[in-house]
């Protein structure tokens, strides 16, 4: 269910689709819903850990970065340490908060909560949440995803154990 309600809020945003996530370790179909609401002008934009709390589940989250940015995902890394927030914010009127991480084992395994919001004095609060988080994070480029052909090596071989995470 969250990953279905997820990809229904990135395919119906207009403007904007604002994700705040520990753990990026996404299916192709939640991969292309990112990447097609970008393509059709939605300002997508991730805000991910800097600081890992695990390194498995921080090498696959890395390993998601070019593809996303490539098909025009921002992505920023929370540069003070670990973000451990689960939220979206669609549009400015639309929010989700709770316990569903953008992971295979949060969106199809666990039964995990969350409380939609919608036009509500918390979704204005989880705006400028986002906000402040985006001025203490660091927009990642294509660059940033090469990094070292030893890294990326890690996350191409953390990628064959993803479900397990």
């Amino acid at each position: 269910v969250g990953e279905d309600v997820y990809i229904n809020i990135l395919n119906t945003a207009r403007k904007s689709v604002w994700i705040m996530t520990p753990y990026l370790i996404i299916d192709y179909r939640m991969r292309e819903a990112l990447v097609l609401a970008a393509a059709r002008g939605v300002d997508v934009r991730l805000v991910t850990p800097h600081v890992p709390d695990k390194k498995i589940p921080f090498a696959l989250t890395r390993s998601n970065y070019m593809a996303l940015i490539k098909g025009g995902v921002k992505i920023y890394e929370y540069t003070p340490g670990f973000v451990h927030a689960k939220a979206f914010l669609a549009d400015g009127t639309v929010g989700v908060v709770g316990t569903i991480n953008l992971d295979y084992r949060s969106l199809l395994f666990h039964f995990e909560d969350a409380v939609f919001m919608y036009g509500t004095k918390a979704v204005e609060q989880l705006q400028a949440d986002f906000e402040d988080t985006f001025s203490k994070s660091a927009l990642q480029t294509e660059e940033d995803a090469k990094k070292s052909v030893v890294w990326r090596g890690i996350c191409e071989v953390a990628k064959l154990f993803a479900p397990l995470f």
